[in-house]
């Protein structure tokens, strides 16, 4: 079973126990978190359920493993002939997460079944 949330303004294709990086969210590394903003879930076998724009009554539920920054980026800015020369670094921070559990509407959640060992 997979998923497709919203999160930082981008959409993220999940599944039970994937490590993802999303931008930062001010979550204490070990918390769990809740992402509402599922906008589809599919099997494997083929059946898909899409939203309009998000799917009610489901989530795509992580913990936080690690707060960090991505490796640095040169920005050089300069203009021909002018003498203007400007050099800046930047490193993004990220959240990572671990994917715990996919909750849907009808009550099944992906990741309670594989703990239940069902």
């Amino acid at each position: 079973m997979y998923a497709v949330f919203a999160s930082g303004g981008k959409q993220h294709r999940v599944q039970v126990d994937t490590l993802i990086d999303v931008e930062k969210i001010e979550v204490p590394v070990g918390e769990e978190i809740s992402f509402p903003e599922v906008l589809v879930i599919g099997d494997n076998e083929g059946n898909i359920q899409v939203g309009k724009p998000h799917l009610e009554n489901t989530a795509v539920i992580g913990e936080v493993v690690k707060q960090g920054k991505e490796k640095k980026i040169i920005v050089f800015k300069s203009k021909r002939r002018k003498g203007y020369k400007r050099k800046l670094g930047h490193r993004q921070r990220f959240t990572r997460l671990k994917i715990t559990e996919i909750r849907q509407a009808d009550g099944i959640s992906e990741g309670e079944v594989e703990e239940n060992g069902a």
